[in-house]
């Protein structure tokens, strides 16, 4: 994942009082945001397929959606070596992003798995 641009670069001027913000390269910020939704996607496909071969239904299942995603969730941050803020803007972006178009994957490949192992 690639960070942020350092403020430390910045000079200040003697006198006035600078607040540091930080600074997010575009390309950088677009590339990390296409890397969660990639591996959310990714994971929805594979939490659907193994849904259905264990034959959840119902509730179970989206459940185990969510459940998938927050094991997602937790290996993105992880990935990002717990400094979220050094590679995106807000929690937002690494916890709710891409999660309800995940879901449309996941069931999608859940019964498609369901229907092949249990009914056919």
């Amino acid at each position: 994942m690639a960070g942020h641009s350092d403020s430390s670069s910045s000079e200040k001027k003697s006198g006035e009082a600078m607040t540091d913000v930080p600074t997010f390269s575009a390309e950088n910020l677009q590339n990390n945001m296409k890397v969660i939704y990639y591996s959310r996607t990714f994971m929805s496909i594979t939490g659907g397929v193994i849904a259905g071969i264990f034959g959840f239904t119902g509730f179970v299942g989206f459940i185990f959606y969510f459940l998938v995603m927050t094991i997602t969730s937790i290996g993105l941050i992880a990935k990002a070596k717990f400094s979220v803020h050094s590679y995106f803007d807000s929690w937002n972006r690494i916890i709710l992003d891409g999660l309800m178009g995940g879901l449309m994957s996941f069931v999608l490949f859940w019964t498609f798995a369901y229907d092949i192992v249990h009914i056919f």
